[in-house]
């Protein structure tokens, strides 16, 4: 048969040229198809983390961008510091509100000396720019400031920024990238709980120090004692818009309205809902849950009021402020609202307009009406005011410098914080520690009314001494007694 004859020379050459003709064509293709799953970066790949982590030879908040920074990137990447610190002066010149841009501007000078110090911060650059932007706001004004006073021991400060994007997996990642850098002595982050609470294990099996400035879920004080917080724990904020909602509003049946699938949302109904009956009143149990599939804000306000409620708190994770807001709007101001700390956005006053006005919400912070040298040097350093993101972020980050000068190693840092008599200068008081690592402050409240500030046609403001006073008018609604020792 034919397929048992021999093949002759010219098959043979034949075939050895058609082989190499499909190789040629072919071969390539081949080749990406095999290859292009390791080649091609994934989120939490290495690739991918390398993308998301600057000192400053690469922009990550792209919003703000021109030639300028683009130009200092160049220069810092190819080692170039004195061009690069002309290039950085010049994009912080043209655009003063970057935080991103003044961090490399630091790193810059302080790239040029021996041996500076470093550390690095975590934020959700593509998960809220916003929020990324007002936590590095106040880790740039600190790392100006500590820099501009002589550094730390004489050593000036450099940040490593990096996106996690609020994602739980990509913060392992980032935590990952920190703690293997010797270089890196402590971390400002994560944002969100979820994240900090996924990236916090890493850093404490590695013995390196973070400190979150706006994670409260409390949750995050029993994962070991490198773990530290600038921000109250949910138990701080919770009980001082409880306190005024029964005490103040007189308010006896508050519903609430979480993102069940945040852990500081989640934390935060359930402190709250504790601090509710210790002042005597109680928590409506319509289920509102904004991140629920068949989520519908219409009826909520409706069923709310059908069951008893006389006041509305909506508690979302900054990620579902919108969905909060369809609630507010859908209330029409027939229940009072009440705001956890999440609110304290751009995107709520925007959004919310009318529909919020008169809000109460908790916050770990807010500008004094006496301005101290902190909300004089935001003032001039942004070009407005800043909220209480930036004023933690900072607090975290003057927290470390003030430590690091005690220490020599990073594996020290942990043991002068922990140590009861640590103080640090802090954006208006003292910074200092509880033994569970959370900061021993208390939640303060402010209000949405009509103003000019933010651009919006509505202002975050605090509230009023008659706003606060204790409202007796209707004493039979609202009976306060003792705060019981089970919370």
């Amino acid at each position: 048969m034919m397929f048992n004859q021999p093949i002759n020379i010219n098959q043979r050459y034949f075939l050895l040229i058609l082989y190499a003709v499909i190789l040629c064509v072919f071969g390539p293709t081949m080749y990406w198809i095999t290859h292009r799953e390791s080649s091609t970066p994934v989120p939490g790949g290495k690739n991918s983390i390398e993308k998301r982590v600057s000192l400053g030879e690469k922009i990550l908040v792209t919003a703000h961008n021109n030639s300028a920074k683009q130009a200092g990137v160049s220069a810092f990447d190819q080692g170039d510091y004195v061009e690069a610190q002309e290039d950085f002066t010049s994009a912080v010149q043209s655009d003063r509100n970057d935080p991103e841009a003044r961090i490399y501007l630091n790193n810059t000078i302080a790239a040029k000396t021996k041996y500076p110090e470093q550390i690095g911060v975590s934020v959700p650059i593509g998960g809220d720019l916003d929020v990324a932007e007002e936590i590095l706001r106040g880790v740039a004004q600190a790392q100006t400031e500590i820099n501009n006073n002589g550094g730390i021991n004489g050593k000036p400060l450099m940040v490593e920024i990096a996106n996690d994007d609020n994602n739980p997996e990509l913060a392992r990642e980032i935590a990952n990238v920190f703690v293997k850098d010797k270089q890196v002595s402590a971390v400002v982050g994560h944002v969100g709980s979820d994240a900090s609470i996924a990236a916090a294990p890493i850093y404490e099996a590695a013995g390196v120090v973070m400190i979150t400035p706006s994670s409260s879920a409390e949750a995050l004080s029993t994962i070991g004692s490198h773990i530290f917080r600038t921000i109250p724990s949910t138990r701080d904020l919770a009980d001082s818009l409880a306190n005024y909602a029964v005490n103040t509003a007189g308010k006896t049946n508050i519903a609430i309205c979480i993102d069940s699938d945040a852990e500081a949302s989640v934390s935060f109904k359930e402190n709250f809902t504790w601090a509710v009956y210790d002042y005597g009143a109680k928590v409506n149990s319509v289920n509102c849950d904004l991140s629920a599939a068949d989520f519908n804000a219409t009826d909520i306000p409706s069923q709310a009021i059908s069951m008893g409620a006389d006041a509305l708190l909506l508690a979302p994770s900054v990620r579902k402020v919108d969905k909060a807001m369809e609630i507010a709007a859908a209330n029409d101001d027939r229940l009072t609202l009440l705001g956890n700390h999440s609110l304290n956005t751009y995107t709520t006053l925007k959004q919310g307009q009318n529909n919020v006005n008169g809000m109460v919400l908790t916050v770990p912070w807010y500008p004094p009406q006496a301005k101290n040298s902190f909300t004089e040097d935001a003032q001039k350093l942004w070009g407005g005011s800043v909220n209480w993101r930036t004023a933690m972020a900072y607090d975290a980050t003057k927290t470390i410098s003030t430590g690091m000068a005690s220490s020599q190693e990073r594996e020290q840092l942990q043991q002068v914080l922990a140590n009861p008599e640590f103080i640090a200068p802090g954006a208006t008081t003292d910074i200092s520690f509880l033994p569970s690592g959370d900061r021993n402050l208390k939640g303060t409240l402010i209000k949405i009314q009509p103003g000019n500030k933010s651009g919006t046609g509505y202002d975050f403001v605090a509230l009023d001494k008659k706003d606060l006073l204790l409202t007796k008018s209707n004493p039979s609604t609202a009976t306060t007694i003792p705060q019981s020792q089970s919370k």
